[in-house]
């Protein structure tokens, strides 16, 4: 008999090897025309019709190696699922620490608002402090295994961040384009990783517009752009897998995201698709809601006319800067999120913004981002006409770490 458990315990630890160092990615997938594309080449868009390319997994044979149990005595960092994630060789991983990110228990919010369940996912305490860490360390990531040697983005503040500190890990070149009034910290921040830096008069658009000019006479620059590569995507939607996990593969009824690029909205719900066919959890899906400013919310203004695709929105405004994207690339993918999730579209002012920045942090200990704060006023005003219910287990995201904003306190 004792014989038999050694040979049980080696069978397990030779499983939970083989787990660890074996990614299940069989292709790139078109999330519109089902084309197919090799994951072990350089990929952008679709090749056929130009839209977003998915990744896809063996998630039969990933079903029988890997169980949602075996994740629990693993170390608290996003690269546990590294099944599920696109890296082929664990060597070629660029990690600054991606911890699991805690989902904080609103206490004196959800009481004055006599919710059942709130919680803050604070991706804050991420590297570089913000979600933009996940996406960005994965593509970094993948650059490097596809032998990348230079990536260039453009980006709204945070993303350039990101993109410089995993891209001066892993010695690539990295190119960011910036509007001319991005927060100074992010400015900064690139700067110190020894990022090549373009400041453009207007915004996130017109930044692309000048990265993709420059980009003719340097092509073989990774244009690593929201939804413009198949990775980043990847490394968000594990913010799916950490919050199913966290809530002991019960989802939540509601979320609440703050919408720019929309990856980690995609992501998620890709996540949570992949997780139903491993059996991790059922067919219950939360209510989806994309939070935008009033200075700039294509999103929010193509849902109430139930359009597929957004408008550019004209002149954006807004103190989040992360929020001013006047059309997202893959806004489809979005707004067919918000549909399937029967969840909605919601904008708020930044006045309302700035005041739940301060509130979040004399009530709640939160120092959070304008992002952040955006989904919590989104929240009152959804309690309030009662798409949230009292009986709603609710999770709010903060994308990022307040401290990055000083310049907004006073």
């Amino acid at each position: 008999m004792r014989e038999r458990y050694i040979h049980i315990d080696l069978l397990s630890f030779l499983l939970q090897l083989f787990v660890k160092l074996a990614s299940f990615l069989t292709h790139l997938e078109c999330s519109v025309c089902g084309d197919r594309h090799s994951p072990h080449e350089l990929q952008t868009v679709c090749r056929t019709c130009g839209k977003s390319l998915l990744a896809r997994y063996d998630l039969d044979k990933c079903k029988k190696a890997l169980r949602k149990e075996t994740l629990k005595g693993q170390k608290s960092s996003l690269w546990k699922y590294f099944p599920l994630l696109p890296i082929q060789r664990e060597e070629h991983i660029v990690t600054l620490g991606e911890e699991i990110t805690p989902l904080i228990a609103l206490a004196r919010t959800v009481e004055a608002l006599q919710l059942n369940q709130l919680w803050m996912k604070d991706e804050g305490q991420l590297p570089t402090g913000s979600f933009k860490a996940r996406g960005l360390g994965m593509a970094i990531s993948k650059a490097k295994e596809l032998a990348v040697k230079d990536v260039c983005i453009p980006s709204a503040g945070n993303a350039a961040g990101a993109s410089s500190a995993y891209a001066a890990r892993a010695s690539i070149g990295c190119h960011v384009f910036l509007p001319q009034d991005t927060p100074q910290m992010n400015i900064k921040e690139c700067r110190a990783y020894g990022a090549d830096i373009v400041l453009v008069p207007g915004n996130i658009s017109d930044a692309a517009r000048a990265m993709n000019e420059r980009k003719k006479t340097n092509q073989d620059w990774f244009d690593v752009s929201t939804l413009k590569e198949p990775y980043r995507l990847e490394g968000k939607k594990t913010m799916g897998y950490e919050l199913a996990e966290q809530l002991d593969w019960e989802l939540p009824d509601v979320i609440f995201y703050p919408t720019g690029g929309g990856t980690g909205l995609i992501g998620m719900w890709k996540a949570f698709d992949e997780m139903e066919e491993l059996g991790w959890i059922g067919s219950k899906r939360p209510r989806m809601v994309s939070v935008q400013s009033s200075g700039c919310a294509p999103v929010v203004k193509a849902f109430e006319q139930k359009k597929k695709e957004s408008e550019f929105w004209q002149d954006a405004a807004t103190i989040a800067s992360g929020l001013r994207v006047p059309k997202a690339f893959a806004d489809y993918l979005i707004l067919q999120v918000l549909y399937d999730s029967k969840g909605c579209a919601v904008e708020v002012e930044d006045a309302e913004i700035l005041e739940a920045v301060h509130e979040l942090a004399r009530t709640e200990g939160l120092l959070v981002c304008p992002e952040g704060a955006a989904t919590f006023v989104a929240l009152r005003k959804l309690a309030r006409s009662g798409f949230v219910q009292k009986t709603d287990s609710v999770v709010l995201f903060n994308t990022a770490s307040g401290s990055k904003y000083a310049d907004l306190l006073n």
